[in-house]
């Protein structure tokens, strides 16, 4: 691709991003705006649109969402549900935990999803679930939890289960990250490790988008 297609890529992606946001739902809006005044920037909106498709193109009923203040997906994969399943949010951070047992409280009233929020860290909670009880895992937040998921995933994901990992790019950071071979710092080396294992796994099939900040998603056979 030539220098103009590039630019043109970043419109579009500028552009499916500005309308995600413009399709947000009330709530989901009204959870970002205090999320963010909090102190916890969230993800991207179009991002957190094609978790919930997944959702809806599985069929998911049992979802864990496992991640350090990502409040937006989380409340955007409990819509997805559409009143029904269940869904565990995983976050081993005080702030995060609150903003999220917050936002299931306001949900409490609209939603006969069974909602569970734990305050853990991923590597200690997710061995205590029973195995192939899960069709749909996310992951986002601290570098600990991507190993920490993906160690557990073929145990907890039923057949045709999917893992989806955020910010694999981890371009959030001054140095570039995975898009730039000379970051070395710890989150974009987990991304690269977590990149070259999931591929390699032979228990999955992997894709790796650049929606968000990277998205790499992987189905088990």
């Amino acid at each position: 691709m030539d220098k103009t297609q590039y630019t043109n890529l970043a419109k579009a992606w500028e552009f499916a991003e500005e309308h995600a946001l413009e399709r947000q739902t009330a709530i989901v809006s009204a959870v970002r705006a205090k999320a963010e005044q909090a102190g916890q920037p969230q993800g991207s909106a179009a991002q957190a649109q094609l978790l919930a498709m997944l959702v809806h193109l599985t069929g998911a009923s049992s979802v864990i969402a496992i991640g350090t203040g990502s409040v937006v997906e989380t409340v955007q994969l409990v819509e997805a549900l559409n009143g029904g399943g269940q869904l565990t949010a995983v976050d081993s951070t005080a702030q995060g935990i609150a903003m999220i047992r917050k936002a299931f409280a306001d949900l409490q009233d609209v939603t006969d999803t069974s909602l569970r929020a734990v305050n853990a860290p991923a590597h200690v909670f997710l061995p205590r679930l029973n195995a192939n009880d899960y069709d749909f895992i996310v992951v986002a937040g601290d570098a600990a939890n991507y190993a920490a998921a993906f160690n557990q995933a073929s145990r907890l994901l039923r057949s045709r289960g999917i893992i989806a990992f955020t910010d694999v790019l981890a371009t959030a950071g001054d140095q570039g990250g995975v898009l730039n071979a000379a970051d070395r710092s710890a989150k974009a080396t987990a991304m690269r490790e977590l990149i070259a294992t999931v591929e390699d796994n032979g228990d999955f099939e992997s894709t790796l988008t650049p929606d968000g900040t990277g998205l790499l998603i992987a189905c088990k056979r």
